[in-house]
C-alpha cells in the first residue's frame, strides 16, 4: 500500500532500525556516570550530537536533544524571548508557521508579549521585505520555517535572516520538513527539527542554539543538554535520529531530483485528469517531495477516504477533515481553496508504479464524490431573467455551499448576484477561491441573521 504522507511522518529509515537495535544493547545506562556503562553511552551519545551538528550546520555544544520537534520549538521560543526580555517582548512570525510556532506565539500574546503575523502570497511565500517591514525596536525574536508543512513552498530564509541581522534581531527556523532533504541557508540564530520527519524515531527533536545568542531556560533547571531538555535521554532512539539524518542526507541530492520529478508529474497531470482542480504552493521553489492540491464540490475527508480504500494514504487541509470546521490556517492565509484538499508527500523509495496508479485511480474517487454530494457536472444553464438570487447554506458543511452556488449561478443574468447564506468557515476562504477560478467577482461578504452572506456576481 503506497504510503504518501512523509510530511507527517517518514518510514523508518533501515539506517534507523540498524541504529536502533544496535543502541538498544550498548546505550541503555545512564551517560552521566563514570562506569564502564556510563562512558560508552556517553560516546554513543556525543557521536550522535556530533554527526547531527554536522548536518545542521552547527558546532556539538550547540545542538541540544529533546523529546520532539514540537519541545524544541516551544523551548527555542520561549528560551529566546526570555533571554531577550530587556530589548522588548515583540515577537515576529509568518502567518503559515507550523501549529507549534503559532501556539508560542499564542501563549507570548496570553502573558502579555506582542505577535506580529508577516502575511503570504498566494503561493505561501513571505515577501522578505514586509517581513523586514515587521521587525521593531522592540523585536525579542523571529520565527521563519524553512519550508512549508502543508505545501511545500520554500521560505526566503536567507534574505529574511540578513534582515534580522542588520536589525540585531535573533532568527528562530522551524527546519523540521526540510533538514533531512537540503541544507538549511545560513544566517539563523536558532534551529529546530523532528527525527520522525526525516525517517528516525519518533521522540527526538533538535534545537541548535548559536553562541552568543541570550537564551534563559524556562522552568526548572536540569544539568542534562545544556539545560534546554530535562530528563533522561533516550540514547538509542537519538543515536537512530542521528544515523538516519547522516544517510538521508547523503542520499538527498539523487533522491531528491528523482522524488522532484515524480512531483512535477503529478503536479502537471492533476489537472489534466481532474476538472476544476487548483494545485498549491510555488511550482518551482518548493520542497521536492510535497504537492498539495485542492479539488472544487469535494469533501475532504470522504475523498481521503475513498483513496485510502483504494490503497494510498495521504493528507488534507481540508476543513472537511477537521473536527473544528476551520480550514487550514496555511490555506487560509494563503487564500487558496480548501475544500477537497490532498497532500501528497512521498518517502524515500517511491516509485514511478505508485505515482502512476495514483493518477489512475484519483479521477474515479473525486467524480465518486462529486456524484454523492450532488455537485454540478457540466457548465451551467442559460441565463434565466432573475436579476439576483438568494441560496440558503446555513448549517451545512464544505463543501455544500460552494456546490449550491455553482448550480444557481446560471440563473441570473451577466451583472447578476446569488448571495450565499453560510454559517460554515470554510466558505469565507471557498466562495471567493470558486470565483476566482471560475473567473465570476466576488463582491464581499455582508452581515447575516446567522452566519454570513457571500455576495457573487455572474461576469460571464
Amino acid at each position: 500500500m503506497p504510503y504518501f504522507d512523509a510530511a507527517s511522518a517518514a518510514p523508518l529509515h533501515p539506517v534507523a532500525r540498524q541504529a536502533l537495535l544496535a543502541a538498544l544493547d550498548e546505550g541503555w545506562a545512564d551517560p552521566a556516570r563514570l562506569h564502564r556503562e556510563g562512558r560508552r553511552a556517553r560516546l554513543l551519545l556525543d557521536a550522535a550530537r556530533e554527526a547531527a551538528a554536522e548536518a545542521v550546520g552547527c558546532r556539538p555544544d550547540e545542538l541540544s536533544f529533546t523529546s520532539s520537534g514540537t519541545r524544541a520549538v516551544h523551548s527555542g521560543i520561549s528560551g529566546a524571548l526570555a533571554g531577550r526580555r530587556r530589548v522588548g517582548r515583540h515577537l515576529a512570525v509568518s502567518a503559515v508557521e507550523h501549529s507549534s510556532v503559532l501556539h508560542s506565539a499564542a501563549d507570548h500574546e496570553s502573558r502579555g508579549g506582542t505577535v506580529t503575523e508577516v502575511p503570504v502570497d498566494r503561493s505561501g511565500a513571505v515577501d522578505p521585505a514586509a517581513y523586514g517591514a515587521a521587525l521593531r525596536e522592540d523585536t525579542a525574536l523571529a520565527c521563519l520555517q524553512s519550508a512549508n508543512h502543508e505545501v511545500g513552498t520554500l521560505q526566503p530564509v536567507a534574505e529574511v535572516a540578513g534582515l534580522c541581522r542588520e536589525a540585531g534581531v535573533p532568527l528562530l527556523v522551524d527546519a523540521a520538513q526540510s533538514l533531512g532533504l537540503e541544507p538549511v541557508p545560513g544566517g539563523w540564530s536558532l534551529l529546530a527539527a523532528s527525527a520522525h520527519k526525516w525517517g528516525g524515531p519518533a521522540g527526538v527533536g533538535l534545537l541548535a542554539v548559536r553562541k552568543g545568542v541570550r537564551f534563559a531556560v524556562q522552568g526548572p533547571a536540569d544539568e542534562r543538554e545544556s539545560g534546554r531538555a530535562a530528563g533522561f535521554e533516550d540514547i538509542p532512539a537519538i543515536v537512530a535520529a542521528a544515523a538516519s539524518l547522516r544517510a538521508v542526507r547523503a542520499e538527498a541530492a539523487a533522491e531528491s531530483v528523482r522524488l522532484s520529478a515524480l512531483v512535477d508529474r503529478i503536479r502537471s497531470r492533476v489537472p489534466v485528469l481532474v476538472p476544476d482542480v487548483e494545485v498549491v504552493g510555488d511550482p518551482v521553489r518548493r520542497l521536492p517531495h510535497l504537492v498539495t492540491f485542492s479539488c472544487l464540490y469535494v469533501d475532504g475527508e470522504t475523498l481521503l477516504h475513498e483513496l485510502d480504500r483504494a490503497g494510498f494514504s495521504v493528507s488534507s487541509g481540508s476543513s472537511c477533515t477537521s473536527s473544528t470546521l476551520t480550514p487550514s490556517h496555511v490555506l487560509k492565509a494563503m487564500g487558496v481553496l480548501s475544500e477537497g484538499n490532498v497532500r501528497v508527500s512521498l518517502p524515500t523509495g517511491t516509485t514511478e508504479e505508485d505515482v502512476d496508479r495514483f493518477l489512475d485511480v484519483l479521477p474515479g474517487a473525486v467524480a465518486g464524490v462529486r456524484e454523492k454530494l450532488g455537485a454540478p457536472a457540466a457548465a451551467a444553464p442559460a441565463a434565466a431573467p432573475a436579476a439576483s438570487l438568494v441560496v440558503d447554506a446555513l448549517g451545512r458543511r464544505c463543501p455544500i455551499p460552494v456546490i449550491e452556488l455553482a448550480k444557481v449561478i446560471g440563473e441570473v443574468p451577466v451583472g447578476g448576484t446569488v448571495t450565499v447564506l453560510s454559517d460554515d468557515e470554510a466558505a469565507r476562504l471557498d466562495i471567493p477561491a470558486w470565483c476566482a477560478m471560475r473567473e465570476q467577482e466576488y463582491v464581499g461578504e455582508e452581515p447575516a441573521d446567522r452566519g454570513s452572506a457571500y455576495v457573487v456576481r455572474r461576469l460571464s
